[in-house]
């Protein structure tokens, strides 16, 4: 009976422990297959079977060459396992196997501790036989072996349990998933999981020692280690996860630091085109009035001479054009509309960008350039998007529709433009990830809005209509929450 359970158990937890894998994989890789579902299942089948096996073949001593197969071998299954079931680059791959390691390891030895308590009960199973409270040998032989079923599975469980929580927790807490892992970043995040599979494996060495011809556990000789051990174990845990987490932070603060360079370049140079442009627009605005006075008075000096008539109008229309294309009134906003829709005209001639719904208050509290940098970022990416989609499909309709509104204090922006009707998510992200190959400086326009955004209380949201994409900002225009600098 107990060797029916113990194989059981065997077969139970490698497949729980498949299971793990491909849930933890799976948090951060790409399946091979389509079907998520059944890439997972394959995992956890192949896992399952190769762990099967390996305990097999695993030596039982604890000797160094027993020691180094119980680590080579399962590192071997789980590297076979991501390889052929998920696409991943060398460090995370590093990563993952290594966390999973230290887990599973630090998992079943923790669980261990709590197999201490079959201990005392089977020896209160002794002192009741001694005191004939039991009444024979076959019913002390019972309680014993009923005593020592239900410790494996408690610590079958704990060890699940464990196991479990913590690589969701891991999981959970690294959030940037496509971010790039260095050789120094993938040290930091792999040392405490290697702390914690050289401290199992000292453990598996030390544990059981043989006196006398009799097998005797460290506990017995050193009870306060029943207390020490599981500390250390618990310790090497929370190390793995909070270095996760330090790491996220680091990314976080990094990213950060990037945005707002970006920012204040971009701030930067809309003061510069702000200066410039508005130097520029008046000089027209004085040549096109001075010009226009006197092509009128050339004109009626000229009346009688067709020819030079027919050529003075045409330059009139001329200096008619000497116009913005888009006026909304605010010299941040024309100078970005006109400067970005030269852009994109260049390759994205046919393009359609209607800014009729695009009004401003009159009394306008929130700055211009932070209006400026939020509609620059939407517009870079509005720009992006229709770029691609013309790429894709050169008789596709490209637009770019810009609107905006006050109800009672607050201001609403919105931005809609085509796109291909392809984004790219990760599970856990806030944004959809940009497709350019240096994702460190860009794929972080929303994120710039979005901070702009909160500045007036604000918040931004997106959404897809189809093959529209919608951007939609809100702030608070109030008195005091920020002075119009222009």
């Amino acid at each position: 009976m107990y060797e029916v359970v113990s194989w059981l158990l065997e077969i139970v937890s490698a497949m729980f422990q498949g299971y793990c894998l491909q849930y933890f994989y799976g948090s951060f890789l790409e399946s091979r297959m389509r079907n998520r579902r059944i890439n997972g299942l394959a995992a956890t089948v192949l896992y399952g079977v190769l762990r099967i096996g390996a305990g097999i073949l695993l030596p039982q001593n604890n000797g160094s060459f027993g020691i180094f197969m119980r680590l080579a071998l399962p590192a071997g299954i789980m590297a076979a396992v991501n390889y052929v079931f998920y696409r991943a680059g060398g460090k995370m791959r590093v990563f993952l196997i290594a966390v999973f390691m230290a887990v599973s390891e630090i998992s079943v030895f923790l669980a261990y501790t709590f197999g201490q308590i079959g201990n005392v009960l089977i020896a209160m199973w002794g002192w009741c036989m001694e005191k004939e409270y039991i009444a024979s040998a076959s019913v002390l032989s019972a309680f014993v072996h009923v005593t020592v079923i239900g410790i494996n599975i408690l610590v079958f469980m704990v060890s699940a349990i464990v196991m479990y929580c913590l690589l969701k927790g891991v999981a959970k807490a690294f959030q940037e998933k496509s971010y790039g892992i260095g050789n120094t970043e993938l040290l930091f995040l792999i040392t405490p999981s290697l702390m914690g599979v050289l401290v199992c494996s000292l453990l598996r060495a030390i544990l059981l020692t043989v006196e006398d011809g009799t097998p005797k556990q460290i506990y017995d000789r050193y009870p306060s280690l029943i207390a020490i051990v599981p500390a250390i174990l618990i310790l090497s845990l929370l190390s793995i996860v909070f270095g996760v987490r330090l790491f996220q932070d680091m990314i976080y603060r990094n990213r950060e630091k990037s945005s707002r360079i970006i920012l204040e370049k971009q701030v930067s140079s809309l003061q510069e085109h702000m200066g410039e442009m508005e130097r520029v627009y008046s000089g027209i605005r004085g040549m096109k009035h001075d010009m226009k006075n006197t092509l009128s008075v050339i004109m009626q000096l000229a009346s009688g001479k067709e020819e030079l008539q027919a050529y003075l109008e045409e330059l009139n229309q001329t200096m008619s054009r000497l116009e913005f294309r888009f006026k909304t009134g605010n010299t941040v906003v024309d100078t970005l509309l006109n400067m970005k829709y030269h852009e994109i005209t260049n390759t994205v001639p046919d393009l359609r960008m209607d800014v009729e719904g695009l009004q401003f208050p009159e009394k306008l509290f929130i700055q211009s350039y932070d209006i400026g940098i939020i509609l620059g970022n939407a517009l870079d990416n509005a720009m992006e998007a229709c770029r691609k989609l013309k790429a894709k499909e050169s008789e596709a309709e490209a637009f770019i529709r810009i609107s905006s509104f006050q109800k009672r204090e607050l201001f609403f922006l919105k931005v809609e433009n085509s796109f291909d009707g392809r984004l790219v998510w990760r599970r856990q992200e806030e944004f959809p990830m940009t497709d350019k190959a240096d994702r460190e400086n860009h794929g972080i326009g929303l994120a710039n809005i979005k901070s702009t955004a909160e500045k007036y209380h604000g918040t931004m949201d997106f959404k897809v209509n189809g093959r529209v994409f919608i951007l939609s900002v809100m702030m608070k225009n109030e008195k005091g929450r920020s002075e119009n600098g222009f």
